[in-house]
């Protein structure tokens, strides 16, 4: 096979741009590497040059987003930002970042299950946010009656969860709660509002 002729240097980031629109349209099985290549503006060959499998496509954006993430909770979590603060930029950040990104949640998980040795070996950062200093806020303020005695690793997983099982469970929940897709949508929308909400309430002190 001859090898395809490269168009321009903006060709693999136009593939980038085209594999994470389609990816978030209809997540990994659904996408069409014609679809992307169309949307791209080249042809499939070329594709396939840059990327020789959906799979390993699928792989670079979602490790292109993690890495964009991650310096900001980075920093989150190590700044001197009031606890509660902290904890609602957590949330806002967190819920912003997956609804644009809804398959990166699945893909994670999926890739976990499926092979966590090749996940944490070659796609699992190596370089994780701290959470010192944050645990060291939440020890502090239970000390000082601040918020409820919780340990700190509950708390972030408390809000981990409330952020991410509705975008996780988003099917399951339409059927239960007799959603459609527009009211699925609105409610995933309120959902920043109720979980600081929420959050706020638990940890409020008993007077």
């Amino acid at each position: 096979m001859d090898k395809p002729e490269i168009q321009d240097d903006s060709s693999e980031q136009r593939i980038f741009d085209a594999a994470h629109e389609v990816f978030v349209q209809k997540g990994l099985h659904g996408a069409k590497m014609q679809e992307i290549a169309d949307r791209a503006g080249i042809n499939k060959a070329l594709l396939h040059y840059y990327y020789r499998s959906k799979e390993k496509l699928y792989e670079t954006v979602v490790r292109a987003v993690i890495n964009r993430v991650l310096p900001v909770l980075r920093d989150l979590l190590e700044s001197d930002k009031p606890l509660l603060e902290k904890i609602d930029y957590f949330i806002h950040f967190y819920l912003q970042t997956v609804s644009k990104n809804p398959f990166v949640p699945l893909f994670l998980i999926n890739e976990m299950n499926k092979n966590p040795d090749h996940f944490f070996e070659t796609i699992f950062p190596k370089e994780l946010p701290k959470p010192d200093r944050f645990f060291q806020q939440v020890q502090n303020a239970v000390a000082e009656g601040e918020i409820k005695p919780i340990t700190p690793q509950h708390l972030i997983v408390n809000v981990i969860s409330m952020c991410i099982f509705p975008i996780l469970a988003r099917p399951m929940l339409g059927v239960i709660l007799g959603m459609q897709a527009d009211d699925m949508r609105a409610f995933l929308n309120q959902r920043e509002v109720e979980i600081r909400t929420f959050v706020h309430a638990a940890l409020r002190p008993v007077p």
